[in-house]
């Protein structure tokens, strides 16, 4: 193992960001990178749905490690939140980002994903039970593959959405503070944390049960598309179906709890 490993073993994550935040030590960076690697790694491949039809998920952890250590340099623990969520943040944020980019033609997506519904709802009324993803596309004459890419690029959009309704949440409530020793010391940023959770728990207990639980395995335990379909035994079109749906209505109820105005692509 290298030298400098015996020597951070017993420090903990926060007392090297401390240390490198005074000294800007190399050997201690390489081992803060080193042990935040895993939120790296995790990050790429819970969104590898988001990413995989333009790029490979070793490309995104690259990516990632620039982020990382842009990071490392910029932290300031008594201002930023939490390390891991500040780095997680910032990792779906250059997901996003790097999705925003390949220019999909949303309203094409969204044409194809209104059809795609109104497939469901014919065949739905005419077979008494929900279609499979298989039949819903031989209805409308479409490649399965072009079905399962308007389903992945429809979910996509609807997480960049409720993304932009977060962060526009934030910066709409957001007023000037008093200087404090820490955020925690800060009471209108903390009420403000606190009144965003409060709707986004309003708003998931509104979902369906399926809805419910899809948001949970995706954002809580992490799981992808692939991993909730087989969990749920539906399959992964249909939950990525399920998973912009509930994102769609926490996006429309967000945005009426705070009255904002996002502009659709």
């Amino acid at each position: 193992m290298s030298s400098h490993e015996n020597q951070f073993t017993d420090k903990t994550n926060e007392e090297l960001l401390e240390e490198y935040s005074r000294t800007k030590d190399l050997a201690v960076k390489q081992e803060l990178v080193s042990r935040y690697m895993y939120v790296i790694k995790t990050i790429a491949i819970q969104m590898r749905d988001v990413y995989l039809s333009f790029t490979q998920v070793e490309d995104i952890i690259q990516e990632g490690v620039i982020v990382l250590m842009n990071l490392l340099d910029k932290y300031d623990s008594s201002k930023n939140a939490k390390f891991e969520t500040y780095l997680s943040r910032r990792m779906r944020g250059l997901v996003i980002d790097l999705a925003r980019k390949q220019e999909w033609g949303s309203r094409n997506v969204r044409k194809s994903m209104k059809q795609i519904e109104n497939a469901i709802a014919e065949l739905t009324i005419r077979d008494g039970k929900t279609p499979d993803s298989k039949d819903v596309a031989k209805h409308l004459n479409m490649p399965y593959d072009k079905y399962q890419e308007v389903i992945g690029k429809n979910s996509l959009l609807s997480i960049i959405s409720l993304d932009m309704v977060l962060e526009e949440s934030q910066e709409k409530n957001h007023a000037p503070q008093a200087p404090a020793a820490g955020p925690e010391l800060q009471p209108e940023e903390t009420y403000l944390k606190k009144e965003l959770s409060e709707v986004l728990e309003q708003g998931i207990s509104q979902l369906k049960e399926k809805e419910k639980i899809i948001i949970s395995l995706y954002y809580v335990e992490e799981l992808n598309m692939r991993e909730i379909a087989e969990i749920m035994e539906v399959s992964e079109p249909r939950i990525s179906q399920l998973h912009a749906g509930a994102i769609r209505k926490l996006t429309e109820y967000i945005e009426n709890e705070f009255q904002i105005s996002i502009k659709k692509g």
